[in-house]
């Protein structure tokens, strides 16, 4: 039976509405048909669907725009759905799959778009389908390359979690495989071949030893990172492998193009045979813009550096400045407790309302 939403809800239930229907990244249809059905009958809205993403723009004729976003996919279920109500020292939360990553973002979005018919500036709403796996794949890239004109806007935000605080710009994501090869033997006989997987050793020995580095962008620490966080080899128990592949992941500072990043992979990996199989550009901060200086001091908030990748990279490469704004703990992203305070969600509405209509 098809799911209904119900947008007059609070924003903790439809929070707990959104997480209770299931879409895993390349299964948000049933989300997306009920997101649709919800806005199409608004009157104030002009309502578009690309596949599973949704674009929801007002043309009041204001003077500025603003664009803001959230995914409706999620990592994979691991015994967390449906939602349930805890409480963690005396504070009420929602736990489940989504709560944080980011369907208390969206829940936030689809009730300030249902109910602010009169915005002191034009809104875009955009609700987007497979952020959570490759970027080729992202409702967004997808949409950028058929419908550039509906990313026309002065300042973006996106409702990536950031506990209620303004997280400016985000790191840039890369991942890269590297390979080694070698002979194959019985493994009674070992001398007679090449272990593929020992020679993965010294690219393990480079990754654990790297330090990452700490880059001040505009005001704001990034944090970098280089990882393994895949290895696969072997082909039975009793047989030297020739072949082992070690899949690398490196979050680099916005000071960084990706060609940078490339080359600074390629340096730590020197002598090893690298090939970069997704690349995301990072984004800076974008703080300076007037409509990103009005939404900090509106919502009261200190703004932090985002460490994770976020589609505010792409609103920046399309010139749009744009930060990430959202309820839930971003640690707790993709954990098996994901949870959001239920007052975080409440505040987030609240700083948005306030600032969208000038209150």
């Amino acid at each position: 039976m098809p799911t209904t939403l119900d947008l007059r809800a609070s924003s903790v239930d439809l929070t707990r509405a959104l997480c209770d229907v299931p879409s895993v990244s390349g299964d948000e249809t049933p989300l997306a048909d009920a997101i649709f059905a919800a806005l199409e009958g608004l009157d104030h809205l002009d309502v578009y669907r690309d596949g599973d993403t949704i674009v929801a723009r007002t043309a009041l004729g204001r003077a500025q725009r603003v664009a803001i976003a959230g995914h409706i996919d999620t990592v994979p279920i691991n015994g967390n759905v449906p939602t349930r109500d805890i409480e963690i020292d005396g504070q009420p939360y929602l736990w489940g799959r989504g709560t944080v990553d980011m369907k208390a973002g969206v829940a936030v979005q689809l009730k300030l778009a249902a109910e602010l018919t009169d915005p002191r500036v034009d809104l875009t709403w955009m609700w987007y389908d497979h952020e959570e796996v490759a970027a080729e794949l992202n409702g967004l890239t997808r949409l950028a390359a058929s419908r550039p004109d509906l990313f026309a806007a002065d300042f973006a935000i996106l409702g990536e979690p950031s506990n209620g605080q303004v997280e400016g710009g985000c790191n840039g994501n890369l991942r890269a495989i590297v390979r080694t090869s070698g002979v194959r033997a019985h493994s009674a006989r070992a001398w007679i071949g090449e272990n593929a997987i020992h020679k993965a050793a010294p690219i393990l020995a480079r990754l654990a030893e790297y330090r990452p580095r700490e880059v001040s962008v505009e005001g704001l620490v990034y944090r970098e990172g280089l990882n393994a966080v895949r290895i696969g080899g072997g082909i039975a128990g009793n047989v030297i492998p020739d072949a082992c592949e070690v899949e690398v992941n490196y979050r680099f500072a916005p000071n960084k193009d990706g060609a940078a990043a490339e080359a600074q992979v390629r340096d730590v990996l020197a002598g090893f045979e690298v090939e970069i199989v997704d690349l995301a550009e990072g984004a800076r901060p974008g703080l300076d813009a007037p409509l990103a200086q009005e939404f900090v001091a509106a919502v009261g908030a200190v703004p932090r550096p985002k460490y994770g990748w976020t589609d505010v990279a792409r609103f920046s490469a399309m010139g749009v400045p744009a930060v990430n704004y959202g309820p839930g703990d971003p640690h707790l992203a993709h954990h098996d407790e994901e949870r959001v305070p239920l007052a975080q969600i409440e505040d987030v509405e609240r700083g948005l309302r306030a600032w969208l209509t000038g209150a």
